[in-house]
């Protein structure tokens, strides 16, 4: 049996930021007509809630009318309680019998739909192809089990569609609260960086270090210990994730993730750090490449590429521009100074809600339909890898703002800030 929270009310800016999701939803439920929305993917939960679950078997419901329900297992109720969602409680798992949680969601669900009047009516739901960040060592997907639940939930008069389009529109666009719990996240990947830099610096100018080198997982260890600290107020729950490769491994980022090995990173090496730090569930993707030594001509031609395509991309930033075209300013630069062709990626795609998805809108790609709008929050990630020498990537997080583009990680932005020893 669900049961409803005790709840006190949460924050003012919670409450006024669920007032504007509610808004976005609204709007969105209705232009498809749909009269409610199921999501159980975590970071969905988190945009239709302002929850952000542990382990994965929260679901959220919310009707067209704007009213809001998260259901979240008993031991999570105390993290939730403060989110702008009516909060109802079940126990995804039992001593009486052995159950899925599944299986053990369907009756909280249904009592949800009955109370929002939906249980009889047109509901979408998504469970399609995703990119989740992890918030615990491992999380519940419901996946293909949420429609055979919500079909056991809703009952057999109710209508189900396919929501995937609804959803992914819904999280391109951020609320000013949103945009600001991916700020607090970006601050504290500034101050890691910061801290990172510092410490990096010491270790390279010991002597004993200076001939032996630190490893990469040794340099990722330095920038990525800050993160679980520096959450700009106490309750709240960041960390994240720092990846270093350096000299030839560092051309290898291009790929689809980033791997720190063994390998001793010395002076005449590129260090590319990769971080995807989160403070509630808000994700950043940034990367810093540090220049161990001082920077020969060949590796400041290059930095001064990236820095290029990095001014041209933000300038073409703007409401209604199209984000191939923010795509094609990048590229178009690094093409003309002659490297076209190690620029093997797109210029960005959707942040916040997730760190790393390509297909996260709007997507910065030679071929992308997105237009950007006030509220879009990503990355710019300019980058040249070349085979057996290294690479370097500068990688903001970016929000869009009436007046252009608002760079979220401004720091260590030029090549003075990212030479160290």
């Amino acid at each position: 049996m669900a049961k409803r929270a005790q709840l006190e009310g949460g924050r003012p800016e919670r409450a006024g930021n669920g007032e504007a999701r509610m808004e976005l939803v609204r709007e969105a439920l209705r232009r498809a007509r749909l009269d409610a929305l199921v999501c159980a993917f975590p970071s969905n939960v988190l945009m239709l809630t302002g929850y952000w679950p542990v382990v994965g078997t929260s679901v959220a419901v919310i009707s067209q009318e704007g009213r809001a329900i998260a259901i979240v297992p008993e031991d999570e109720a105390e993290l939730a309680a403060e989110c702008w969602a009516e909060v109802r409680t079940f126990s995804p798992s039992s001593l009486k019998r052995l159950a899925t949680a599944s299986e053990r969601v369907v009756e909280p669900l249904g009592q949800a739909l009955r109370e929002l009047g939906v249980d009889a009516k047109h509901i979408g739901y998504g469970d399609g192809p995703a990119s989740q960040p992890a918030s615990y060592s491992a999380m519940h997907i419901y996946g293909g089990g949420m429609g055979p639940a919500l079909r056991k939930a809703a009952g057999a008069a109710a209508r189900l569609s396919d929501a995937e389009q609804v959803i992914h529109q819904l999280r391109s666009v951020k609320t000013e609260y949103e945009i600001a719990g991916v700020r607090r996240a970006c601050e504290a990947a500034g101050q890691a960086f910061a801290e990172g830099r510092r410490r990096l610096g010491a270790a390279l100018a010991s002597p004993p270090l200076l001939k032996s080198g630190l490893q990469e997982v040794e340099v990722a260890a330095i920038f990525r210990a800050p993160l679980s600290t520096t959450a700009p107020q106490q309750e709240e729950r960041g960390d994240g994730f720092v990846f270093c490769m350096s000299g030839p491994n560092a051309s290898q980022a291009s790929g689809a993730y980033a791997r720190s090995r063994r390998r001793q990173v010395r002076r005449g090496d590129l260090a590319l750090v990769h971080c995807n730090s989160y403070v509630n569930g808000y994700w950043t993707d940034i990367t810093r490449t540090y220049c161990i030594g001082v920077p020969d001509e060949r590796k400041r031609e290059l930095y001064g590429a990236v820095f290029a395509a990095r001014e041209a991309a933000l300038k073409a930033i703007r409401p209604g521009a199209r984000a191939r075209d923010v795509d094609a300013a990048a590229r178009s630069v690094l093409e003309e100074r002659g490297h076209g062709k190690e620029f093997k990626h797109s210029t960005g795609h959707g942040v916040g809600f997730g760190a790393i998805d390509a297909n996260a809108i709007p997507r910065l790609h030679p071929k992308s339909p997105d237009v950007l709008e006030p509220g879009m929050v990503f990355n710019v990630e300019p980058a040249i890898y070349m085979e057996g020498y290294g690479g370097i990537r500068h990688c903001d997080v970016v929000a869009v703002s009436e007046a252009g583009a608002e760079v979220l990680t401004p720091f260590q932005a030029n090549l003075t800030k990212l030479t160290l020893g």
